[in-house]
């Protein structure tokens, strides 16, 4: 049997991992654990509760063999849920963050409470996969589903403990979505800001925002790709060395 282990960062109740659990449990000899937030954690990268107390819970959801919600953040729920696995002695193969409602491409992965559950997993030595569909309000997840499941297979070589499979779909019927494209981080997706609710009381702030537009980069880039109808998928890895800044700084080395 394979098992995998389901996580997000928009609730364990959301429409998205909903779709994803299924898609996975539906796999003839894969078992599916689930381990996520009980609410929405949008935003929280790979923060982990090193204050405070976190709060477990087992639930029951459908597709899942086993599943727990927790107070804490989609780190903490990937950190929980292989521990919870381990004490079973269930091993787990793969972990899958998502599906995101809304994409995680280019400079705002940094952000991503998805991508931060797949960093989680990553640096603790698992082989996993980060999902999203375009759009906040998105409906179409059976593209994503389908693309994940078959490139996961395709591309088992390839994916290597402490790296994540990042996967981006635009919100489109599968017939629709044009095909993949492998590609590389874009710049920041979102021009956002702080905006003034007077409304709130004095000094209330929200932050809003839009989508840029990136026609003109070229479909080598994850965000570009996406907006022209094709799912994106980038290999992302978290050695931030800047290797030939650190050759040139090398010269400055002391020495006793």
């Amino acid at each position: 049997m394979i098992n995998y282990l389901v996580s997000n960062d928009d609730g364990i109740r959301a429409a998205g991992i909903t779709a994803l659990i299924k898609a996975l449990s539906a796999q003839e000899g894969v078992n599916v654990y689930v381990c996520a937030p009980d609410g929405q954690r949008s935003g929280n990268s790979q923060s982990i509760s090193l204050n405070g107390t976190v709060y477990v819970s087992e639930v029951e959801v459908d597709g899942a063999k086993l599943a727990w919600e927790t107070s804490g953040t989609p780190a903490d729920c990937v950190k929980i849920g292989l521990q919870k696995c381990e004490e079973l002695g269930i091993n787990i193969d793969m972990v899958f963050a998502g599906i995101n409602m809304g994409s995680n491409v280019g400079k705002d992965t940094l952000y991503s409470g998805t991508v931060g559950a797949a960093k989680e997993a990553a640096v603790s030595g698992y082989k996993t996969v980060a999902l999203s569909v375009a759009g906040h309000h998105c409906t179409h997840f059976e593209g994503a589903c389908n693309i994940a499941i078959e490139y996961v297979e395709k591309l088992q070589d390839f994916i290597t403990p402490n790296m994540i499979l990042n996967i981006n779909v635009p919100d489109l019927p599968e017939e629709e979505i044009k095909g993949v494209k492998f590609t590389k981080l874009g710049p920041r997706y979102f021009r956002d800001r702080f905006w003034e609710h007077v409304d709130e009381g004095p000094g209330a702030y929200k932050l809003d925002g839009e989508p840029g537009d990136f026609s003109d980069l070229g479909n080598e880039y994850d965000a570009c790709a996406m907006q022209s109808g094709y799912a994106s998928i980038t290999p992302l890895h978290f050695d931030y060395t800047d290797y030939k800044v650190l050759e040139e700084l090398k010269k400055w080395e002391t020495k006793n």
